[in-house]
């Protein structure tokens, strides 16, 4: 049997860096409001725990997405599939990633999602175009984290 995943990614900024990945693959931000009131009424988090983002409680360090047509469970609101995790960790960023993710744009669509995505605040560093192979961006997303825009 497969093993349901999801994949982390390290932030400086979690629920900011949540907004950005939302928007660029159409994703819906977790709101798990619901689950941090009842652990915070249960006694089981501080408020040092909790942080606010966009008019919704969040966990302080953490915020993540899923795509809208997967199931999720409303009481937490955590997705049950197709899902990024965005986790703030203390060092910056220092390499080129080992792990990236690719966004594909329709037919004939490079250059409208590669504009999108830099108004979106992606940066474009550089143009591949390999012909019948592919034609593609290597980007940065607002923390410097690259990523492929086909």
């Amino acid at each position: 049997m497969a093993l349901n995943w999801k994949l982390v990614i390290d932030s400086v900024d979690a629920p900011v860096l949540a907004d950005f990945w939302a928007a660029a693959l159409e994703y819906e931000v977790e709101d798990p409001s619901a689950l941090i009131d009842q652990l915070l009424a249960a006694g089981h988090i501080g408020a040092d725990a909790v942080r606010e983002h966009n008019g919704h409680k969040t966990f302080r360090g953490m915020a993540g997405i899923r795509h809208p047509d997967d199931p999720f469970d409303p009481a937490s609101g955590v997705g049950h599939g197709r899902r990024l995790l965005f986790q703030d960790v203390l060092e910056p960023k220092q390499e080129k990633n080992r792990v990236h993710i690719d966004v594909h744009s329709a037919p004939g669509g490079l250059e409208a999602l590669v504009t999108r995505l830099e108004g979106l605040g992606a940066k474009r560093v550089r143009e591949f175009d390999r012909g019948p192979a592919g034609h593609w961006w290597v980007m940065l997303d607002p923390e410097g984290n690259e990523f492929c825009a086909a």
